[in-house]
């Protein structure tokens, strides 16, 4: 009982909901009783604050208990709470980091890969838990050489959201299950039908379908949420035989999300991920290059786009038109245009696609 655990440390909280329930009241009528809002009841009773010794008096009121009786308890709690950060070494930079990361971690408590949290005393110590560190602060060290990224690259980079997203990215990525190891000859075998599911209207069963195609390559791929400080727009990492690849929610711009895609399957085919040792990827690094030629190649052949081009007849009817002898969608060869400065950026918006994604 001495703060060693968070398990042994009874928030005030937690008696005051015994109270309640042995005087058959409800929190909205404790509420009333003491002037509080619900709101405030609510967060005293699941422990995230504290018994003021204001609302101690009104508990003397309530319930014939002496508020000193509160104040002691909030006192003791408050006590072990120190004592056990002590005991535990949370630092102030730690307190600093879970303060950037705390999104995270709601989003992967809603999506039930990680067990809710308290105060910021539980999230340090589940934070350092998925992470595997003992400190946060050594987060710093491990990004270099754990996983590779597509970055919008102008945005700047927090090293602890970056590392903390990744590895809930693992995590939702676990749950999945996958039919078979990955096997390079499957992937390449399923170009085709990956490609050919830009032409499916729901994007969310598109998604699906993608997850179903790449689950028989032995491929986990998931959707995933983006948040500030990690401005990734895709990444892939080796888990044991098996192959992560995450992309995130911000490529609501249909020709950006294939292109994304099928610079992640680059990177696989070209084995930058074959021993886990991956580089954080610069825009003009040599791998990035490879693995954008790929992509603009297998969807869209060179030599045809090369000629499409030199012929200087960007109408809507030529580049329908150009699009369907390619086997795509108009907005895949505008998106490659606009890319390369042949047309304005504000052309074709019309034959542009936006997901909407669940």
């Amino acid at each position: 009982m001495n703060g060693l655990s968070l398990e042994f440390i009874i928030h005030p909280g937690e008696t005051l909901k015994e109270m309640l329930e042995n005087n058959n009241m409800l929190q909205e009528e404790l509420a009333e009783r003491t002037g509080f809002s619900p709101k405030h009841i609510s967060e005293v009773v699941n422990r995230k604050k504290g018994i003021s010794p204001k609302l101690a008096k009104s508990l003397e009121y309530v319930f014939g208990i002496p508020a000193s009786f509160w104040i002691n308890l909030q006192g003791i709690y408050d006590k072990e709470i120190i004592e056990f950060e002590e005991k535990n070494n949370i630092s102030q930079n730690e307190f600093e980091i879970v303060k950037k990361i705390k999104p995270i971690l709601e989003y992967a408590v809603k999506l039930k890969v990680i067990e809710n949290f308290n105060n910021d005393i539980e999230s340090v110590l589940l934070t350092r838990s998925i992470c595997g560190v003992q400190d946060l602060t050594y987060i710093e060290k491990l990004l270099s050489n754990q996983v590779a990224y597509r970055t919008v690259t102008k945005q700047s980079v927090d090293k602890y959201t970056l590392y903390v997203w990744q590895r809930v990215c693992e995590l939702i990525a676990m749950k999945q299950e996958v039919e078979t190891e990955y096997k390079k000859e499957k992937l390449i075998a399923n170009l085709d039908n990956i490609r050919l599911l830009m032409f499916e209207k729901d994007p969310n069963e598109m998604i699906k379908k993608l997850k179903e195609i790449f689950s028989k390559c032995g491929i986990i791929f998931q959707l995933v949420k983006h948040f500030s400080g990690a401005p990734v727009q895709g990444f892939i990492e080796k888990k044991e035989e098996k192959i992560i690849l995450c992309m995130t929610l911000r490529q609501s711009n249909a020709d950006i999300f294939w292109f994304t895609l099928f610079h992640e399957i680059g990177h696989i085919l070209n084995g930058d991920i074959e021993y886990n040792k991956i580089d954080y990827y610069t825009e003009n690094s040599e791998k990035e290059n490879d693995a954008d030629i790929f992509a603009k190649n297998y969807l869209i052949k060179e030599k045809d786009y090369e000629l499409f081009v030199k012929g200087k007849d960007f109408s809507e009817y030529r580049i329908k038109e150009f699009a369907k002898s390619q086997n795509i969608e108009s907005f895949i060869l505008i998106g490659r245009l606009q890319k390369d400065k042949i047309i304005k950026y504000n052309e074709f918006c019309n034959l542009k696609i936006k997901y909407k994604w669940k």
